[in-house]
């Protein structure tokens, strides 16, 4: 198609030229001086100036190594300052930083490790056991391993090094990287983030340099995220919630400071709002939940919060009021998926409008509702009616913030995208004013603290026991999880005790410890339907009253 205008200009300087990167810079430049992180746990922060000194030393010692164009680079990290020195650096060599769920049990690391297939991985020493652990099962052997943030002094395996020592060749007084031989590109993976499965392997999503960009650009329309602002996460940033909405990718970009907290303590982030001058809380109903009781009990000041954000599970009316009560006036509710970040928002100024809902979709994007059917994709135009009541698959359009695929998985990429829609599993209902209020999965996951879970990988889990035939995961409310997984298990032998289920399921290799159930008990038999389906809705709905009559023993 013809231009009224020249556009090769154009399109030379914004493909290449729009980067995360060169808005990155753009920090460092003007903000030099200004402190970038605080780690209080530590007792150390780091100026723009410092950071970027640091994560060039890491991007010299990577491509020292062989590191180069499109290598991968897995992280398996707690929320540290390494973690944020590896976000810039790993971009600098033109490779890519694979940020890994680091609670993730043995086994199903091995099964990231294999499918990913890195040649180095950087990984926190309070997570060294299971990295080793999942090393010894993995088929692919790691080039360079590193262990980071070793504030609790623990010994380095053989054939591991320390950060420190990794770096230290490299943290010289020269200032610029090797030579590069590649020219950056909008559409380059920059970053590669995984979601659940209902198998034990995550799906790998890639996130290009644009996503990056345009997700960095909704945080800072959204909330008015500024150089003045101080962000702290309460969940990990190997979330897209995590690193996009109040983690390095916003915050780094705008000039702004971030807050790290390794591990969530209810006390230490409310404390760090008047210490550090936090201005934005990011983390799930389950973090508020607990912040909220703590103030209550003890009264401290928060008059810097400007907002709380809240990502993942929903969130009740009754929550949402005494979170702007008791936390901040400012409560905002995000929806959304790893493939495509935030994609609707629920704001403070439109809750009495949204009440009960979820809010509108977010600048750029697009939220649909659409039949349902079990042979195909409901098209985008298949709208079912706006009346807050007639139940669709929740489906979005974010063209800036999604790479519409996944890594070597062509049939749940075909699964999952469909004309450059996102099909979510979600099922919710709408209204004329376009506010989507979410009512469950079209299939049963659950999510627990934040974390999506599926009971069918509970189940195999189970199953591997041979004194359990057949077994059953469906979800109960929690008040501080959200949901937790309960088990009902029919046992080969009648002397095999719930204790003994309970032991073998805390020893497995293959679940994260927030993916155990909460409450067990045996049962004669599994109920299913003709086609040999399990029944899990006679189970989902018979759970609460299982628990109250003590019939699910909880540990």
């Amino acid at each position: 198609m013809s231009r009224t205008y020249d556009d090769r200009n154009f399109i030379d300087s914004f493909e290449h030229g729009c980067t995360w990167l060169n808005g990155y810079m753009r920090s460092v430049r003007c903000f030099g001086e200004k402190t970038a992180i605080f780690d209080p746990e530590a007792g150390s922060s780091w100026t723009y100036r410092q950071l970027d000194e640091e994560s060039s030393a890491l991007a010299r010692a990577l491509c020292s190594r062989g590191i180069e164009k499109n290598s991968l680079v897995m992280a398996a990290m707690r929320n540290c300052p390494a973690l944020c020195f590896a976000y810039v650096g790993v971009r600098k060599t033109g490779a890519i930083l694979l940020a890994a769920n680091y609670n993730l049990a043995a086994g199903e690391l091995a099964l990231l490790i294999d499918h990913n297939r890195p040649q180095v991985l950087l990984y926190s020493a309070d997570v060294r056991d299971v990295i080793c652990s999942a090393l010894s099962m993995a088929s692919h052997k790691v080039e360079l391993l590193v262990l980071a943030d070793n504030i609790e002094g623990i010994e380095i395996p053989c054939g591991h090094e320390s950060y420190e020592d990794f770096i230290k060749n490299s943290a010289v007084a020269e200032e610029s990287l090797p030579e590069k031989n590649w020219r950056p590109h909008i559409y380059d993976e920059v970053l590669r983030l995984c979601t659940s499965g209902t198998t034990g392997l995550p799906k790998s999503v890639p996130v290009n340099d644009i996503n990056e960009v345009m997700s960095a650009h909704d945080v800072i329309m959204h909330l008015g995220l500024r150089p003045t602002d101080v962000t702290l996460n309460l969940t990990p940033w190997f979330h897209r919630g995590g690193c996009h909405a109040g983690g390095m990718t916003p915050t780094f970009y705008c000039g702004a400071s971030l807050v790290v907290m390794r591990n969530f303590l209810p006390q230490k982030a409310l404390q760090w709002v008047s210490e550090f001058g936090v201005s934005f809380f990011f983390g799930s109903c389950a973090n508020y939940n607990m912040l909220s009781r703590y103030r209550k009990s003890r009264g401290l000041e928060l008059t810097n919060l400007r907002g709380i954000v809240s990502l993942g599970s929903g969130m009740s009316v009754d929550e949402y009021e005494d979170f702007s009560r008791n936390l901040c006036p400012n409560v905002y509710n995000g929806y959304g998926t790893t493939e495509t970040f935030w994609n609707i928002l629920h704001l403070p100024e439109l809750h009495e409008e949204g009440k009960g809902g979820r809010g509108k979709c977010c600048y750029g994007d697009e939220v649909r509702v659409v039949k349902i059917h079990e042979d195909r994709h409901g098209e985008p135009e298949e709208t079912v009616p706006q009346d807050g009541q007639t139940i669709g698959e929740v489906i979005i359009s974010s063209p800036g913030k999604a790479s519409l695929a996944y890594i070597s998985s062509p049939e749940e990429s075909e699964r999952k995208f469909y004309r450059g829609w996102t099909y979510t599993g979600d099922v919710g209902v709408w209204d004329e004013r376009f506010n989507v209020n979410l009512k469950g999965r079209k299939d049963d996951m659950m999510i627990v603290s934040g974390e999506n879970v599926f009971p069918s990988q509970i189940e195999r889990a189970v199953l591997e026991n041979p004194n359990i035939e057949d077994c059953i995961v469906v979800p109960a409310r929690d008040r501080i999880r959200g949901h937790v997984p309960c088990l009902y298990a029919v046992r080969r032998n009648p002397d095999y005790t719930l204790e003994e289920l309970i032991a073998f399921v805390r020893s497995s290799m293959n679940l994260s410890r927030y993916k155990m159930p909460r409450f067990f008990c045996f049962v004669e038999e599994i109920q299913r339907n003709s086609t040999g389906k399990k029944l899990r809705r006679i189970y989902a709905a018979q759970v609460e009253e299982d628990i109250r009559s003590g019939k699910l023993a909880r540990i």
